[in-house]
């Protein structure tokens, strides 16, 4: 066991307020590890609540865990991001985002006439689709992705 890893699953889940089924979810993703002491109970690494708090942060922001999988996998030696990984990872996070809150904001914006689908409009209701003609573009409310 490495010296420095002394904190417990049970103390890592408290400070990061996530459950212990949450931190072995990560750590079978591979977003985290632990070591294992002489009573084969698991330690981690103090930095390893930093690590916690860039995955949650990129979640909030929609970003996937495989996503933050790939991004830590391209930090020098797997290492926890610092504040200099964390303003690069966030950039190139920031187009996806910009673009969800572009569909997000069209969306809002085009349900003011509509309840859900019992259309009162059907001349302006971005989801008719008579004679399914849009099902040749693709699956789904294509209509609603621009």
């Amino acid at each position: 066991m490495l010296e420095e890893a002394n904190l417990t699953v049970g103390a890592v889940a408290k400070r990061c307020g996530v459950k212990v089924s949450t931190l072995h979810f990560y750590e079978q993703k591979g977003l985290i590890r632990s070591w294992r002491n002489a009573g084969n109970q698991r330690r981690y690494k103090r930095d390893v609540l930093r690590r916690i708090s860039v995955i949650k942060a990129a979640q909030r922001l929609g970003v996937s865990l495989e996503e933050i999988a790939t991004a830590f996998a391209n930090l020098p030696d797997n290492r926890t991001p610092d504040k200099a990984d964390w303003a690069k990872l966030s950039q190139a996070w920031r187009a996806d985002l910009d673009a969800r809150i572009a569909a997000l904001t069209q969306l809002r914006d085009s349900l003011t006439g509509c309840i859900g689908c019992g259309c009162l409009s059907l001349a302006r209701c971005p989801l008719y689709n008579p004679d399914d003609k849009f099902g040749e573009i693709g699956v789904g409310a294509v209509k609603l992705l621009g």
